[in-house]
């Protein structure tokens, strides 16, 4: 049984990524799953993903790009407060502003930066550099 999805995802990446596939399939996605692949998307350390329904639950088809060098999930879910990122960022990421961290806050799922701009907190879900 599957604890942590995210996690799951995460790493079927970093593995296939690793083993110099192109391509990688990852089961099951949820929204937080769907909206994390999304932001990794948006700043260029994935390709095209595609989201396939079955019956079972929904399957993640990503291209991968070969641009990550590492990503993961933050356990325990570390809460932060609008200005407390740097702290978990000179813990996860290797140099300032270099990789994301990906939070989940009132507003949605975003990364630290924008949080920092919008000026909330929320809880720390994965990071990706």
């Amino acid at each position: 049984m599957l604890n942590d999805p995210l996690a799951n995802v995460l790493n079927n990446i970093v593995n296939a990524q690793k083993v110099g596939r192109k391509t990688c399939s990852a089961k099951p996605a949820s929204k937080v799953i769907k909206k994390v692949l999304e932001i990794m998307q948006d700043h260029k350390y994935l390709g095209a993903t595609e989201f396939v329904e079955d019956k079972k639950g929904c399957i993640v088809l990503l291209n991968l790009i070969g641009s990550i060098n590492k990503c993961g999930v933050i356990k325990p879910r570390f809460a932060v407060k609008k200005d407390g990122f740097e702290k978990f960022e000179k813990r996860y990421l290797p140099a300032k502003d270099f990789g994301l961290l990906i939070i989940s806050t009132s507003q949605g799922v975003m990364t630290h930066m924008e949080a920092k701009e919008k000026g909330i907190g929320g809880r720390l879900l994965s990071y990706v550099y």
